[in-house]
């Protein structure tokens, strides 16, 4: 009898090398034995993709997928050990504020008997390990592993029970799986789409010596009235910056680098320590973008492919790789592709629909003018910290998403 884990015959393409799409390659080469995978990307074989500095913050659910795959480099990522949330003063109303302080959450990996709640790493450092244990993979098993570098997909065509992908020459797969990332200012508009006038500005920061005392391990997040900024700890004291302000009335923009760090420092959290440089900034815009449906016949969309959300969580990557490890867990589980995609939708609908609403929600909550607005997250912020099984359910929602 055949192990159904096997799909015998099934050709699979994967469609973008990024950390979605390596790490669904790899994760099914490993559980689909009986499966051929190809692995399409624009980008050239040998481009080196180690050095890749954007930083990027990874859920404890991620952490552990990559483990799995051997793939997770410790000595590269920051454990992430607590994050602190809190709103830039006011945030609530004189009286409340005289009673209650200044609100703040904190969820602690400690309290949630945990090693870490996340880490953080470069970019290149999640990209490259798992590109180098792909290609020994691939070395392994020639016959059923291929990679196409270099060679950018210009089409998906519907044909009977697959999907024709046209990379130059066109082949035929019984599922083709999008994992090609980008950004919202460049991606075609999906069925669900809002722009949020919301401009990101990311980067890096150094501390003063005087800061570095403050505990390592620490992410910060603070609501100012233009949007959200976070501080993401890297492995060298320093922190990655993510700043969101509005595109049309933008507070960044004309700055320079001294100005941008005294503005930095007036509205952190004193908790956070002083802020000694930063580097140049880069932007981006911000917007949701998202299929109704992962799945399209024999396509399915993944990650970014299907859903682009506000950085205001961090979200977007470990809901990709969550998609990633639950589709090959259902084609590991059951032969029939039709079958598997069929059930995609409703399994994967509790975790992909809460982080779009709950991303969404915030991000439009700092563009609304309404009385009290501001007052309504630093009660929502303190009800957390006062609620703990409450917070603890947001902590494993962070961690895992929803199961």
């Amino acid at each position: 009898m055949q192990h159904k884990s096997e799909l015998p015959g099934h050709k699979l393409a994967i469609v973008g090398a990024g950390p979605v799409g390596l790490s669904l390659a790899l994760h099914a080469a490993r559980a689909l034995p009986g499966a051929s995978v190809t692995l399409f990307d624009a980008r050239p074989a040998d481009k080196d993709v180690s050095a890749d500095p954007r930083t990027l913050a990874l859920s404890l659910g991620s952490v552990q997928l990559l483990q799995r795959l051997g793939a997770w480099r410790a000595e590269l990522a920051q454990p992430i050990l607590e994050v602190h949330v809190s709103q830039q003063a006011p945030s609530l109303p004189p009286l409340l504020g005289d009673w209650l302080g200044e609100p703040e959450l904190r969820i602690r990996a400690i309290d949630e008997a945990v090693p870490m709640l996340g880490a953080v790493l470069s970019y290149g450092s999640i990209v490259a390990p798992l590109q180098q244990e792909w290609l020994k993979a691939e070395q392994a098993e020639p016959q059923r592993l291929c990679s196409r570098f270099g060679l950018p997909v210009s089409a998906l065509k519907p044909v009977a029970q697959g999907v024709e992908v046209d990379a130059g020459i066109a082949e035929r797969f019984d599922l083709v799986v999008v994992a090609e990332g980008g950004v919202f200012s460049d991606q075609v508009r999906k069925a669900l789409t809002h722009d949020y006038a919301q401009t990101a500005w990311v980067g890096k920061v150094t501390f003063e010596e005087t800061a570095k005392a403050r505990p390592a391990g620490v992410a910060f997040e603070r609501f100012t009235r233009h949007g959200p900024a976070a501080l993401l700890p890297l492995k060298d004291g320093g922190a990655g910056l993510v700043w969101c302000v509005p595109s049309h009335d933008d507070p960044v923009r004309e700055l320079d680098d001294t100005q941008r760090t005294t503005v930095l420092n007036s509205i952190f959290h004193p908790a956070v320590g002083r802020i000694a440089s930063i580097t140049p900034l880069k932007h981006f815009a911000l917007g949701l973008n998202a299929e109704r449906t992962l799945t399209e016949g024999r396509t399915v969309r993944i990650g970014n492919a299907a859903q682009t959300l506000h950085p205001v969580a961090g979200q977007g990557l470990n809901l990709g790789l969550r998609d990633a490890f639950e589709l090959v867990q259902a084609l590991a589980r059951h032969p029939d592709i039709d079958a598997v995609l069929r059930r995609l939708e409703w399994q994967r609908g509790p975790d992909r629909w809460a982080m779009i609403a709950a991303t969404d929600f915030l991000a439009r909550s700092f563009t609304w003018r309404l009385p009290g607005a501001g007052a309504a997250r630093g009660l929502g912020i303190a009800a957390l910290q006062a609620l703990k099984p409450v917070k603890s359910a947001l902590a494993r929602q962070m961690m895992f998403g929803s199961r």
